[in-house]
C-alpha cells in the first residue's frame, strides 16, 4: 500500500534477521498510523468520538512524537531534551489538544522524531544499554526492549486509531 506522502505501508520479510525484522515492524506500525489519520479534515483529527475519553488521531499522532524522543533520544542516547507538548503543569498535554493546536505543527513533530529516532540508533547493537541515569527509576533498558516496547506502544495505540477512524467516518482495515 502507497500513503498520500508517497511511502509504503509493508510487512517485514517473514525470515528476516533480528535488526531487520524490528526495524521493518516498526515503521509498519508508524504506516499504520500515517494511514489512519489520511484524507481526514482538521477538525476530524482532533475529533474525540470515543466519549468520554479524550483521545484524538491528533493526540495519538502528538504522543507518539513525544514516545519516539522520549525512548530512543532520551533514554537510549542520555540526551536532555524538553517535552514537546507535555508540560509539568499537564504531563498528558499531548492528548489535551487546544485551538491553536494544527494537525500540521504535530505530523510534522511525529516524523521528525520518527527520522532523530532511526538516526540515533543507526548501526547500534541490540545489546546497546541505556544509563541508569536516563530513566525516572533507574531501570536500565537494551536498545531490543525498546524496540520492543515502541512495536507494543504503536500496535496499540493504532487499536485505538482504528477505533477513531471507524467513528469518524466508518473506514475500517487492518
Amino acid at each position: 500500500m502507497i500513503l498520500n506522502d508517497g511511502s509504503h505501508r509493508t510487512e517485514p520479510a517473514t525470515t528476516a534477521g533480528e535488526r531487520e525484522m524490528l526495524d521493518g515492524w516498526l515503521d509498519y506500525h508508524r504506516s499504520t498510523l500515517a494511514w489512519k489519520c489520511e484524507g481526514l479534515s482538521d477538525e476530524q483529527l482532533r475529533s474525540t468520538p470515543l466519549l468520554p475519553s479524550e483521545l484524538s488521531l491528533l493526540g495519538l499522532v502528538r504522543h507518539m512524537a513525544e514516545v519516539e524522543r522520549y525512548w530512543f533520544r532520551e533514554i537510549m542516547l542520555g540526551e536532555e531534551l524538553p517535552e514537546l507538548f507535555c508540560t509539568a503543569d499537564d504531563p498528558d498535554g499531548d492528548f489535551h489538544i487546544t485551538g491553536e493546536d494544527t494537525w500540521t505543527e504535530a505530523e510534522q513533530a511525529w516524523r521528525t522524531e520518527a527520522e532523530r529516532a532511526r538516526q540515533a540508533v543507526a548501526g547500534r547493537s541490540l545489546d546497546l544499554t541505556s544509563s541508569a541515569e536516563s530513566h525516572r527509576r533507574g531501570e536500565v533498558f537494551s536498545l531490543r526492549w525498546v524496540y520492543t516496547h515502541m512495536i507494543e506502544e504503536y500496535a496499540r495505540h493504532n487499536g485505538h486509531a482504528d477505533l477513531l477512524r471507524e467513528h469518524l467516518d466508518g473506514a475500517t482495515g487492518e
